[in-house]
């Protein structure tokens, strides 16, 4: 079923692999009110030979398609351009390479080709990368800060969220010095269960949640964070929200000496002055995750103490910003549609998660 297609306007065919999964729904439902796109297929291994409606009700009416498995040949059968997968690394690892020397463009929303060190994914995602020679070809696809390099690429590795909620807003202030680098940048984030994923677990469950740390000097995001800041110390502790979805994170840092608020305001207006999604905030206007729900912005605040001790809040959607919002985007950039397209209007809307 062909989504708000115009014939005099470039569309692109795409399918959706995880469809039935919280990124997948998410995407869905971006790509649903995209007028550049077609979405010919979906595919879930685990629910093949169901109809999307039924596994994701929300989508009745919107996509009268049926689950595919997601093999190679299943997804190469289609005859695609690109193709989202939205699937565990290890699944996204193995499909990548066919789907990619078949001449497809694949947006990886997994963490699968994000670090460069192949002797990372052993250590921090628990199995050895099969294809290491695509690291260095991926484009880590933050679109504020790469999108030259995203609109060249055939492999996009989509940014982790709490990563986006702390690249964004560091990223500018390591580049232009304003960081003491002998003092660690820490960063305590907080996410909405959504970014557990769809699959039962106790801990996530309706009576069982509460608000904790979890993955304390061990969490995955760690890696991804410090390869975006060369040089600095990332201490990153993240912590599981009571609720569906949103990631706040507050940063501690030591500015350089002389440094001031002002400067780091100055550095995110000159690298953010072209930036549709990031919203810098007034002093004092700290951002909270209701603030960017069901959107694909990324909000911005920050204080310093006489002493130089710099606070950074951000705030984003961990679905949208934080997942299939920035994946849109980065497919935007690739295929020279306008970077916002089909992530403005949708974002008014309460979505199918809560």
């Amino acid at each position: 079923m062909h989504a708000h297609t115009h014939d005099t306007e470039k569309v692109v065919s795409v399918g959706v692999v995880g469809a039935a999964g919280y990124a997948g729904i998410e995407l869905l439902r971006w790509l649903s009110g995209h007028p550049g796109v077609s979405v010919d297929a979906v595919f879930a291994s685990s629910r093949a030979g169901d109809a999307l409606a039924d596994q994701v009700p929300s989508m009745r009416g919107v996509f009268d398609l049926t689950l595919q498995d997601s093999s190679p040949e299943t997804i190469l059968g289609v005859g695609l351009d690109a193709v989202f997968l939205c699937t565990p690394h290890e699944v996204a690892a193995d499909l990548t390479p066919p789907l990619l020397s078949a001449g497809l463009v694949v947006l990886d929303l997994s963490a699968a080709y994000r670090l460069k060190d192949a002797g990372a994914y052993p250590t921090h995602y628990g199995f050895e990368h099969p294809s290491a020679s695509l690291l260095e070809q991926a484009v880590y696809a933050l679109p504020e800060l790469h999108a030259p390099e995203i609109a060249q690429a055939n492999l996009l590795a989509c940014p982790g969220c709490y990563p986006t909620s702390s690249i964004v807003p560091l990223a500018p202030l390591h580049a232009a010095g304003l960081l003491d680098g002998s003092f660690p940048v820490i960063i305590d984030s907080t996410s909405g269960v959504s970014g557990a994923g769809r699959k039962a677990n106790e801990r996530t469950s309706f009576c069982e949640v509460s608000q904790r740390p979890y993955g304390v000097f061990s969490h995955r995001h760690t890696p991804e964070i410090a390869q975006a800041l060369p040089g600095a110390k990332v201490v990153f502790t993240p912590h599981l929200g009571p609720y569906e979805r949103g990631i706040a994170t507050t940063i501690h840092a030591q500015l350089a000496p002389g440094k001031t608020v002002e400067d780091v305001r100055g550095a995110w207006a000159d690298t953010y002055a072209d930036a549709p999604f990031v919203r810098v905030r007034e002093p004092g206007d700290f951002p909270g995750v209701g603030d960017v729900a069901y959107t694909n912005f990324i909000d911005l605040c920050c204080a310093a103490d006489e002493q130089g001790h710099l606070i950074v809040c951000s705030a984003i959607d961990n679905l949208a910003k934080g997942a299939s919002g920035q994946a849109v985007q980065a497919f935007n950039l690739r295929f020279g549609f306008p970077e916002t397209m089909g992530l403005l209007a949708s974002g008014t809307q309460r979505g199918v998660i809560a």
